[in-house]
């Protein structure tokens, strides 16, 4: 059986496109995280490394989750491309976010060290 004809099976028998769905699960985790970080700042300022960690690793499993859902998609015949798309750049987002929470906490060490140097 050729590979077209194993996808249009796969398509009439209701094949789902698994690692569209991981990619979009790990990216609303990380999103529910920045909601969290948003919600409860004090709580990033305790555990700021932990959050940082979390939403850093939910967004790396969302990009290759979602390059591999955007290939089976194809193979599908289009299902759950767009879920795929979503969490591709959802995963970027998460991992930009990621970075600005590391900066922004070198910033609040950086400025706590200037702070108690010149007192």
């Amino acid at each position: 059986m050729s590979r077209e004809a194993a996808g249009a099976a796969a398509v009439g028998g209701g094949a789902r496109n698994t690692p569209a769905r991981i990619s979009i699960w790990a990216a609303s985790l990380g999103a529910g995280l920045i909601a969290g970080i948003v919600m409860t700042p004090v709580l990033w300022l305790l555990y700021g490394g932990l959050y940082t960690f979390c939403v850093f690793v939910t967004g790396v499993v969302a990009i290759p989750a979602g390059h591999l859902g955007r290939r089976r998609g194809k193979r599908l015949g289009g299902r759950d491309r767009g879920l795929a798309l979503a969490g591709i750049v959802t995963g970027w987002l998460l991992v930009l976010f990621a970075l600005l929470l590391v900066l922004a906490y070198a910033g609040l060490v950086a400025g706590a060290a200037v702070l108690v140097d010149s007192a």
